[in-house]
C-alpha cells in the first residue's frame, strides 16, 4: 500500500492487515481510471466479471460492454437485476426490528466475516474513500472491492462521490467500510442478494455479497445515514425535491417521497406531452375513452434531490418549514418508462450525449454503438427487464440546485391499481388530497408499496414499505424513526402536506400524470393554502381532503377525477369497497407501532385510526394551517 496514503488513514489494525495482505492495491486519482477498469483495464470492448465458487466452479456474474456513451453493466441472473426488498440481515447485538444474522443462519457472523477478509487478501483490489452523505456534511467511507468489479466502485463514486488519491485529507477515519466479495452468495446464501450491517462502536460494516449495487452502495450508504441519525436525532428522508418556477416566475418547492415505484424521479420530470403537444390526463380501461388537457406553457425545474434529502439538523433555521440538501452525488435513475425514442427528450439527451461516460445497467449494450436507453434487457423472449438504470452523476444535470431548499409541500406517492364497482381496490385516490399532518405522518409509517412496483423482485399486491419508506434500508427499530419522523413534522408546522397516486384513479390509466399536474397547478396557486369552500372532506378519511375543482391554464378536470366516487365506473359501492381495503391495511400496518416506547402523541394519532376517527379527529390532533 502506499506509504503515503496510509499515514493519512486512521485504519484499526485489522483493515490495514487486509489491505496490506492484498495482491494489488488501486486509489484512483480520477473517475476516468475506474470507468477503464471496469472493462478489466485492457482494449477489449467485452469483459467478464467472474469468480472461482468452491463447489461449482467459475462463475460470470456480469458482463460489462464499452459503448460510445459509457460502459453498460447486464447481470446473467435475471434475479440480479433488481433489489432483493429482503436482503438486509444485521450482525451485531444493537436494537433492530431487522432479521439478525444469527436466527437466520444458525450461527454468529464472526467467522464468514474473517473468511470474506481472508478471500479479499488474495484479491487485486480497489480502495475508494468518499464521504457518506454530503460533501460537507458528510461521514468519512471507504469502499474495498475486487480489482475486476470496478463498475461497482465507479457506480459508488458517481453516487456518492470520491475523494482522488492526492486529496485524502490527513486523519481520515471512516465511520461506514463497504467490503463487496460476489462469491459468498453461492457458498453461503443459496444465490440470494444479501447485505450484512455490522455497527460496531466506531465502525459501521456492510459486506455486500452481491454485485448488484442497488443494496449496498445505493441504500446500504442509505442506511448508514439513517444509523447516523438515529444516534444524532434526524432524519435522511427518503424523496425528490424539485425547485418549481411558474411562467409568471412564482416559486415553490416540492419534495415527493413515498415507496420505490411511488414517483420520486418523476416529480422531477418534465411533463409528458404527445407528439401534437397535448398532454394526456388518462384512457379509460372500461369505454377506452381518451381525456386531453391543453398546456400552452409549463413550469420550469430545477433539481434538488432525486431520492435521499439530508435533513440534518444544522440546516433547520426555525422558519417552521423542512430544509434539506442532496444527500447524494449522483441518482440512479430508473428509465423502465423510456421504451421508444422521444418518450423522455432531457433523459435521452443526457444519457446519449452524456458530457462524461456514464455507467448504464440492465440495458442493451453493443461494442463501439451507442448504448440507447429505450433498449432495455431482455429477461426472457418478449419481456424487457423492468428496472433498467443509468448512474447520472449530479454535475450533468442541467439546472441543478446545489444549496439548501425551504419546503413548501411534501407529497407522498402511493402506485394504485384500476378500482370499479365489479373489482374494488384501493385505487379510489383523487387526482391528488390535501392532509393534515396527522394524516401525513401515518402515510409515512404504513408507506404502502403499491401495485406493479417495477425496482424489487417482490411486487404482489399492496405491501408496506415501512416507515418513512425507507424502512428496508434502516437497521434499528421502527418506532424511532416513527418518533423521529413525528417530531420532524410537529416541527415544520408550515411545511404542508398532499397525497398523490400513480399509474390509476379509479378506471382510468393515468402514468405519472396527477403528480406532474399537481405540480403545475400547486405552483401557479403558490402554495397549498385552500380556502374551507375549496375542499370537500373524503368519504375516506385516511384521504383527508379532497378539491371540489381544479383548473389549470384555463381548463378544468373532471371532477372524477378529483373525486372518484363520481366516476359511474366506481361509484360510491365501489369508493367504499376500496376505502374499507385501505382502512384494514392501515390498521393491520399501524398496530406494529403501538409499543411503549412511541410518542404520546403518536399513539393518540394511531388510536384515531384504530377506531375510524373522522378528519375532524385528525385535525384536533395535529392542527392543519389553512
Amino acid at each position: 500500500m502506499n506509504n503515503e496514503l496510509m499515514k493519512k488513514l486512521v485504519l484499526s489494525e485489522e483493515l490495514k492487515e487486509l489491505l496490506n495482505g492484498a495482491g494489488e492495491l488501486i486509489v484512483v486519482e480520477e473517475r476516468e481510471e475506474l470507468i477503464n477498469l471496469s472493462m478489466g483495464n485492457s482494449e477489449s470492448d467485452t469483459f467478464e466479471i467472474d469468480y472461482e465458487v468452491p463447489g461449482i466452479g467459475s462463475v460470470t456474474e456480469a458482463t460489462v460492454t464499452r459503448c460510445k456513451n459509457g460502459v453498460v453493466v447486464n447481470y446473467l441472473d435475471p434475479y440480479m437485476r433488481r433489489r432483493d426488498p429482503d436482503c438486509m440481515v444485521i450482525a451485531d447485538s444493537l436494537e433492530t426490528d431487522k432479521p439478525r444474522y444469527k436466527d437466520s443462519y444458525g450461527e454468529e457472523f464472526g467467522a464468514l466475516r474473517e473468511d470474506t477478509f481472508n478471500w479479499l487478501k488474495t484479491q487485486n483490489l480497489i480502495l475508494l474513500p468518499f464521504m457518506a452523505g454530503d460533501e460537507k456534511l458528510g461521514y468519512p467511507a471507504l469502499l474495498i472491492a475486487p480489482k475486476n468489479a470496478a463498475f461497482f466502485a465507479g457506480g459508488l463514486a458517481d453516487l456518492q462521490g470520491f475523494i482522488p488519491k492526492s486529496k485524502v485529507p490527513e486523519g481520515f477515519k471512516p465511520q461506514a467500510v463497504i467490503y463487496l466479495a460476489p462469491p459468498f452468495r453461492h457458498t453461503h446464501f443459496d444465490g440470494k442478494q444479501i447485505v450484512v450491517h455490522n455497527r460496531l462502536p466506531d465502525m459501521h460494516e456492510l459486506f455486500s455479497y452481491n454485485l448488484y449495487p442497488g443494496p449496498s452502495a445505493k441504500k446500504g450508504i442509505y442506511g448508514v445515514l439513517l444509523n447516523i441519525g438515529e444516534q444524532e436525532d434526524w432524519v435522511t428522508v427518503h424523496g425528490s425535491t424539485v425547485k418549481v418556477i411558474t411562467p409568471y416566475d412564482n416559486e415553490i418547492v416540492i419534495m415527493h417521497e413515498g415507496a420505490s415505484g411511488g414517483g420520486k424521479s418523476e416529480m422531477i420530470e418534465y411533463i409528458h406531452k404527445e407528439m401534437d403537444g397535448r398532454v394526456l390526463l388518462g384512457k379509460n380501461l372500461s369505454t377506452k375513452e381518451k381525456l386531453y388537457l391543453e398546456l400552452k406553457e409549463t413550469c420550469e425545474l430545477k433539481p434538488v434531490t432525486d431520492d435521499m434529502a439530508l435533513c440534518h439538523p444544522s440546516l433547520q433555521n426555525g422558519s417552521k418549514k423542512l430544509r434539506v440538501i442532496d444527500a447524494e452525488q449522483g441518482w440512479f435513475l430508473r428509465i423502465n418508462h423510456i421504451t421508444k425514442y422521444g418518450t423522455d427528450p432531457q433523459h435521452e439527451s443526457l444519457c446519449i450525449h452524456p458530457k462524461e461516460p456514464l455507467i448504464f445497467l440492465n440495458l442493451q449494450g453493443h461494442p463501439g454503438s451507442t448504448c440507447l436507453i429505450w433498449e432495455h434487457t431482455m429477461d426472457a423472449p418478449g419481456k424487457p427487464c423492468p428496472n433498467p438504470r443509468v448512474i447520472m452523476p449530479r454535475r450533468n444535470v442541467p439546472n441543478i440546485v446545489n444549496e439548501p431548499v425551504e419546503i413548501d409541500v411534501r407529497s407522498f406517492g402511493i402506485r394504485t391499481p384500476s378500482c370499479t364497482k365489479e373489482v374494488p381496490s384501493y385505487g379510489i385516490l383523487g387526482c391528488f388530497h390535501i392532509l393534515p399532518p396527522s394524516l401525513a405522518w401515518l402515510w409515512r409509517l404504513v408507506a404502502p408499496r403499491g401495485h406493479d412496483n417495477p425496482s424489487i423482485t417482490d411486487t404482489e399486491g399492496m405491501t408496506s414499505e415501512g416507515v418513512g419508506s425507507y424502512w428496508p434500508f434502516a437497521t434499528g427499530k421502527k418506532v424511532t424513526q416513527a418518533n423521529l419522523l413525528l417530531n420532524q413534522i410537529t416541527e415544520t408546522s408550515n411545511t404542508r402536506f398532499v397525497l398523490i397516486p400513480n399509474q390509476h384513479v379509479g378506471v382510468y390509466k393515468v402514468g405519472f400524470m396527477p403528480q406532474w399536474i399537481a405540480r403545475e397547478y400547486l405552483a401557479r396557486r403558490g402554495s397549498a393554502k385552500f380556502a374551507p369552500d375549496q375542499l370537500v372532506e373524503s368519504k375516506c378519511s385516511l384521504l383527508g381532503y379532497a378539491l371540489e375543482s381544479l383548473k389549470v391554464d384555463g381548463t378544468y378536470l373532471p371532477k372524477g377525477f378529483l373525486q372518484v366516487n363520481h366516476q359511474p365506473e366506481v361509484g360510491t359501492e365501489g369508493f367504499e369497497a376500496g376505502a374499507k381495503i385501505l382502512n384494514q391495511f392501515f390498521k393491520k400496518e399501524l398496530a406494529k407501532y403501538v409499543t411503549p416506547e412511541l410518542d404520546p402523541l403518536g399513539k393518540k394519532i394511531i388510536d384515531c385510526c384504530l377506531s375510524d376517527g373522522s378528519l375532524e379527529d385528525y385535525m384536533d390532533l395535529i392542527p392543519m394551517k389553512r
